[in-house]
């Protein structure tokens, strides 16, 4: 099928289902997801996995985290980061690591295996939490705040030791292992103090009465009130370039980038018709391809081996609702709104892919294990808005936004 008619056909029937999942009381992503599971290779087979595809998925995660960051301030996002929610971000991690290499260790996997399934148990994919929250417009609360600063907690430990692995030599040694996570750690510092180093420059202009937005806003007249999205859209992705450049996902730098742009320092006059367009763009057309293309690769070949998938898909669920339910009941939180916490973090989806495209490529896994973990990436992205509704139903979501306690 060429490019544009599987376009228009994952998108015809993503947004279709998206919409009756909805009026269900359920999350679009939900029915976009199902939608690519049918129209893939695991159903009816219309639609393959092609570059062009993953192009355009890869466009949609970044417009996503964009639209994300331009909701959240960067302040309210660097003290969930901190403290309390370190203490989640931890143990979201750790406990999901240690279940999935126990289970590699118990099914007799090598020590790569064992380390790259413990991994992607590990990850929460934060365009998948930042959408379903943005959807039930949790986002401003303490869980939206918890859930995606766990999810980029998360996902940086993840690329940080998927950055040490990829760089080891043939012949490693615990020299070698130390010498390599030094220079991964002075890259991860490198794009840290990039971002506060800004931030910090931004609040003291600030505190000078210095215009910032004094630049944009010539740009803008310059060259037109369309000039706006690209200026937004060329900040972020040199955020992204950078975080790439030094080995990390491109999604880490893109949801920086876009928290600094804070409705403050960037045109404030503009803010609301940028993230409306934004939106529009996302959520119209880009967000449906990316989640149908999760479900595109999702392959009845992952199901051989019954064992093992369920011995996965146990400990990947139960681990990281565990987990999320025990970190937020460490800091306090309810016993409801700790297990629609662990609901959140469940999702894996786009991260999770990303490592064990990885792990595949570099032949440290073979298409057997790579066809167990897109299969628990779906299902678990698939689970996370289901399991969440059960738990908290609207009038909770409603109650909670207005007074902050469920």
């Amino acid at each position: 099928m060429q490019i544009l008619t599987s376009l228009l056909t994952l998108i015809v029937l993503a947004r279709v289902l998206g919409h009756l999942f909805t009026r269900w009381g359920q999350p679009a992503i939900v029915g976009e997801m199902l939608a690519g599971i049918l129209l893939g290779p695991a159903v009816l087979g219309f639609v393959e996995p092609n570059p062009a595809l993953s192009g355009i998925a890869s466009l949609a995660i970044f417009l996503v985290v964009l639209d994300a960051g331009l909701e959240m301030s960067f302040k309210d996002v660097q003290a969930a980061m901190r403290g309390r929610g370190l203490i989640i971000a931890m143990v979201a991690f750790c406990l999901p690591f240690c279940a999935g290499a126990a289970v590699a260790w118990a099914f007799d996997q090598d020590t790569m295996r064992i380390i790259f399934l413990g991994l992607c148990i590990s990850i929460t994919a934060m365009p998948v939490a930042v959408k379903m929250l943005d959807e039930m417009g949790l986002l401003q609360t303490a869980i939206g705040r918890y859930a995606v600063s766990t999810a980029v907690i998360n996902d940086i430990l993840a690329l940080f030791i998927l950055g040490v692995l990829l760089a080891l030599p043939a012949q490693t040694s615990w020299a070698a292992i130390l010498s390599t996570g030094g220079l991964v750690t002075l890259k991860l510092l490198v794009l840290t103090l990039a971002v506060l180093g800004l931030n910090a420059l931004l609040n003291v202009m600030d505190r000078r009465g210095i215009d910032v937005a004094a630049g944009p806003e010539k740009l803008a007249a310059l060259f037109g009130p369309e000039a706006v999205f690209g200026i937004v859209i060329v900040f972020v992705l040199a955020f992204g370039s950078l975080s790439e450049s030094l080995g990390f996902h491109f999604v880490i730098g893109a949801f920086f980038g876009a928290l600094l742009l804070d409705k403050r320092h960037f045109m404030p006059a503009r803010y609301a018709e940028l993230r409306r367009t934004i939106s529009s763009i996302t959520g119209g057309f880009l967000a449906p391809v990316f989640f149908a293309y999760l479900g595109l690769e999702f392959q009845m070949s992952a199901l051989s081996d019954v064992a093992f998938v369920a011995a996965v898909l146990g400990a990947a669920i139960l681990s990281k609702v565990l987990a999320g339910w025990l970190g937020g009941r460490a800091i306090g939180m309810s016993h409801r709104e700790a297990l629609g916490l662990g609901f959140i973090l469940n999702g894996r989806g786009a991260m999770e892919l990303v490592v064990a495209s990885i792990a595949l490529e570099r032949g440290f896994i073979g298409q057997g294990m790579f066809s167990v973990l897109v299969l628990m990436g779906v299902v678990t992205t698939l689970l996370a808005p289901i399991s969440f509704n059960a738990a908290v139903d609207s009038k909770m979501r409603d109650r909670y936004r207005e007074t902050g306690q469920l």
